[in-house]
Formats: structure tokens, sequence, C-alpha cells
């Protein structure tokens, strides 16, 4: 079975979990995601089955759009809901002050990664350094927010539409928007609306898939291309689809999309991900199979 399940992840379960919900109920035997969401969060979380988990890592590199809220004047160790309070602070500054703060953090910024991720120190995760009330210094890196609207604002709290870059940290965005405010906050909410060109609004729930039968479920799969949708495509005879798949290159010549990574297609099957130079060879750089 290869497809591409868009979910809507519930708050509460890891990314794992529900990928092995989905999993089970598909009867898959190989399965992936395309990136985590925290717990706490809800929302797309696209799933991949079967020759959909070669191009998986396609889509860790693509913008994301979130919803979230913020809660200012308390500061706790996790950077959200999630965790122990560690600080309170007043809240003192008002809708004109709350948008000249979000301004600062519009367009490229520097971002310290949280303690409380899955990125790596030494093969092991910080998260685990973390609950071992460990901490190590971070290198802050360059992430871009596209979009940092305010949605609603009362007292304590606010909501935020965010769309930014990939390595962007929300639960960061929160207690930086706190500190640039003179006090503290942390990230008391969070749904991810968007994956590149994936959609929540075409995205279904483990509860609305275990109420269908199998031909329902399988209505919901979109194919394995669906990661791909924002590559360019090119279409090959049959003999140059052949070489392709047995990883060979092959001159096309100058396409009208350029050079760059391109979906590779024989007639309406998908043989993989490629690359075109600046000269026109395409090399295979994920195929399906021959």
């Amino acid at each position: 079975m290869d497809g591409v399940l868009l979910l809507d992840k519930p708050t509460g379960m890891s990314s794992n979990a529900a990928l092995q919900a989905a999993r089970r109920l598909f009867g898959a035997a190989k399965a992936g995601h395309t990136g985590t969401l925290d717990p706490l969060a809800s929302g797309l979380l696209p799933l991949c089955f079967g020759a959909a988990t070669r191009f998986s890592v396609d889509l860790l590199a693509a913008d994301k759009t979130y919803e979230c809220e913020v809660v200012f004047g308390v500061c706790t160790d996790t950077g959200d809901s999630d965790g122990e309070v560690v600080m309170r602070c007043p809240v003192d500054f008002g809708l004109a002050e709350l948008e000249a703060g979000l301004a600062r953090f519009r367009g490229t910024i520097r971002q310290v990664p949280p303690m409380y991720s899955a990125l790596k120190r030494n093969g092991r995760p910080l998260y685990e350094l973390a609950r071992r009330g460990i901490e190590v210094e971070r290198t802050a890196r360059t992430v871009t927010i596209h979009e940092l609207r305010l949605l609603d604002y009362s007292g304590d709290r606010c909501r935020l539409r965010v769309a930014c870059s990939k390595g962007t940290y929300v639960r960061s965005l929160a207690e930086d928007l706190g500190d640039a405010l003179g006090g503290c906050a942390h990230l008391g909410a969070l749904r991810r609306l968007a994956v590149g060109p994936l959609r929540i609004a075409d995205a279904v729930s483990l509860d609305a898939l275990a109420a269908q039968d199998e031909e329902g479920r399988q209505a919901w799969l979109l194919a394995p291309d669906a990661l791909l949708q924002s590559l360019p495509a090119v279409w090959l005879e049959v003999g140059e689809g052949q070489r392709f798949v047995h990883g060979n290159p092959v001159s096309i010549g100058v396409t009208s999309a350029g050079a760059g990574r391109c979906r590779v297609y024989a007639g309406e099957r998908l043989l993989g991900l490629g690359e075109v130079d600046a000269v026109g060879t395409l090399q295979p750089r994920r195929v399906i199979g021959a």
C-alpha cells in the first residue's frame, strides 16, 4: 500500500503514537511521518505509507503554518503548558506594545532552540538532558517568520497565526516575545494548519478513520506525489524511465523549469525524485523502483 494520509493529530498524543494507530487501521507494513508534532500540539501530520516513505524527508524542509496561543506572565521549564511553572511576572503592556513586539520577530531572525527539543548533542536528544536538569549551550540559528499576525488579544494571552521556515520553534518564539515585552511567556496551545502545500482542511481524524470501513479509509489516501507538488514535473519515455529507475542519468535537455529538483513520471506513473543540472542531465535522487 503506497500513499499519503493527512492526519489531524489530537492533543495529548505523540506523533509516533498517532502514526502507529493509523498504520494499524490501514494494515500498512511500512509507515513514517514528515516531522513530529509535540503531544501538546494538534493539527496536520502528514503520514506516509509504502513507497511514499521515500519522499517524507522532502517535506521536512517545507514551510509550516500554525495557530497558537501565547500566555504572558508565566514561564515554564519546557516553554509550553506541559511544563512546570518556574517564574511568574506582571503583565504590564497594552495592544500597541504587543503589536510593536510582534514586529520585531517578522522576517529573518536568530533563534536559540529550546532544551526540550529533539536536537542532539553527542548523539543524545536535548530533551533527555533537560529532563535530568542539565542545560547545555545551544547555537542560535537563522529562521524566517513569513507571517506573524495577531488574531486575538485579551489580558494575559493572545492568539497568533505564524507562517515560518523549517527549524522554527514556536515555543521559543512565544518565550522570546514575552522577554521582548519586558516579562515572560509560554506557549499555551499550538495547532498546525499547513505543511508546504498540504492543508488541515484536507485532513481526517483518527476517530473518523476508525469509524469507516476499509473502502472509506482508502478514500483518504493521496498518491505519493502529494508530497512533491511544489516541484516541477518531468515526463520520460518508457526506455528513459527504465534507465532512470535503475539509477542511470537521462539527458532531457534544458527544461522550462530550469535546473533543480523535479518529480519524474513515465505516463501517469511516478518514478521518483530527480535533479536536472545546467546542461539538461536528469540525475535520479530517489526512485520508487523498476
